[in-house]
């Protein structure tokens, strides 16, 4: 057992879009990841994702709507809906998500990433 200080964990990395992996529990990862800009239009077939913002603000559309989140605050995607991140200015966003999911979902895009190649820091 060991604590992790977020802090100094987002202060490692300075990639937008590139999540780092900081914890792993129940078959769950803890991912930090620093967004700006527009994420890739995307779905995870069967996994849930939850986005806690740490710092910042980012938006998380929707194709029916779009949910802002603030520093403090989280939304759960359920599995299976599209969705797209967005954020103005550099977000500092911790997810929650199980270990086998592929950050882009169902597209292949320049961010995509596998679950394998995660980096752990």
């Amino acid at each position: 057992m060991h604590v992790v200080n977020l802090a100094q964990k987002f202060a490692a990395f300075s990639e937008l879009w590139s999540p780092k992996i900081v914890g792993e529990l129940n078959g769950q990862y803890a991912k930090l990841v620093k967004i700006q800009g527009e994420y890739v239009w995307h779905r995870h077939a069967n996994e849930d994702e939850m986005f806690l913002v740490i710092d910042g603000r980012i938006d998380i559309h929707f194709r029916d709507r779009t949910v802002t989140l603030n520093s403090g605050e989280f939304c759960i995607v359920p599995r299976g809906v599209e969705h797209k991140p967005a954020a103005s200015e550099v977000a500092s966003v911790l997810l929650f998500e199980p270990a086998a999911t592929r950050n882009t979902g169902n597209v292949d895009h320049e961010y995509t990433i596998e679950a394998g190649d995660l980096e752990r820091i």
